[in-house]
């Protein structure tokens, strides 16, 4: 039965599955979603959207409502596409006007880790371990006990047994990290909200590289973590790395273990401190070449700080390499999604 990602336009997933033969609006109805439609019958293009991923079939529509063009660019009418595939589907409006909205979950925690001084990874277990899916990349709003607030993670790892990692940046005084550091105890109730945001992994069709700063690591888990369970070859995929000090490598384990089931992926690490240890030293973008990007026929993701992010957008200038596409999240100190 294909399973259908709907991404509405202010970042909130949703997820509904086709029955065989079953066209997309329908699907989405049975789940009280209402993608907006006028005319059912392929004529208005009201229900038009793009669909990123996933084959399906497409019963009759007339030219005005969807053309050539469109069609061959991924574009597709709800109200005629039968998905014959899990699919992602892009839905131009907000999830508030499709009667719809992110979801709430309820967990426990069952692990706190100090991973260094500068980064803590947490567990939780959700209480109906089938109610939740994501895309790899995406995060939620993780409540705060004891408080009326919330942070917004990525997801590091693939849902699992019902359980689910995160890495949260130490921060010193920060709400989430007092918790974690002080207060935390196996068996406290958080509950979390989304899944939300358009970074997330599309197919990989040509070789794909990795830009993590710091806790901009984990949905990069998150991908690597769900490309091991498929199981399916890729092209050529390359992480970099990037944190300050020795002391804020955290889950090299982890990306060791992911280079040995994915014959296709390596990683390096490069620490800024000139002090380091390390074999590369400075910015990700000193590691960075036109060699690296295969003619600019790469898929780029990139999660990590606002400066690390425009920097990296400023160094494909400077080295004359426009990728293929270019996926980031930014991330400020008090939130990392």
């Amino acid at each position: 039965m294909p399973r259908i990602a709907l991404n509405f336009e202010d970042g909130v997933t949703r997820f509904v599955e086709c029955v065989t033969n079953e066209r997309l609006v329908d699907a989405a109805y049975r789940a009280r979603l209402n993608i907006p439609m006028d005319c059912r019958d392929g004529v208005c293009g009201t229900c038009k959207c793009h669909c990123e991923s996933g084959s399906y079939d497409m019963d009759s529509y007339i030219d005005e409502a969807l053309t050539e063009d469109e069609a061959a660019q991924g574009f597709v009418l709800a109200c005629q596409m039968r998905p014959r595939s899990d699919c992602v589907v892009n839905i131009p409006a907000t999830s508030a006007l499709c009667k719809s909205g992110a979801l709430t979950f309820a967990t426990q925690l069952t692990d706190v880790r100090r991973l260094s001084d500068s980064t803590i990874g947490f567990t939780l277990a959700l209480e109906e371990p089938d109610s939740l899916s994501f895309l790899p990349g995406q995060y939620v709003k993780v409540s705060v006990p004891g408080t009326e607030q919330s942070r917004a993670y990525s997801f590091s790892s693939r849902l699992n047994d019902g359980r689910i990692d995160f890495l949260v940046r130490n921060i010193p005084g920060g709400l989430m990290s007092t918790y974690l550091s002080e207060q935390a105890t196996p068996g406290d109730q958080l509950t979390i909200h989304g899944p939300s945001g358009a970074f997330y992994l599309r197919d990989l069709n040509r070789p794909a590289m990795f830009l993590a700063g710091g806790t901009g690591l984990a949905p990069f888990l998150a991908m690597l973590d769900h490309l091991r369970e498929k199981g399916d070859s890729t092209p050529p995929i390359r992480l970099l790395y990037g944190v300050t000090r020795d002391a804020d490598m955290v889950e090299v384990g982890r990306l060791e273990e992911f280079a040995g089931a994915l014959p296709n992926f390596t990683f390096d690490v490069c620490v800024a401190d000139t002090a380091s240890t390390a074999d590369r030293k400075g910015f990700v973008t000193d590691h960075l070449g036109p060699e690296d990007f295969h003619g600019g026929d790469t898929d780029v993701y990139l999660c990590g700080p606002p400066p690390m992010v425009e920097a990296v957008r400023k160094h494909f200038d400077i080295i004359g390499i426009k990728p293929a596409s270019f996926h980031y999240e930014k991330f400020n100190a008090s939130e990392a999604a």
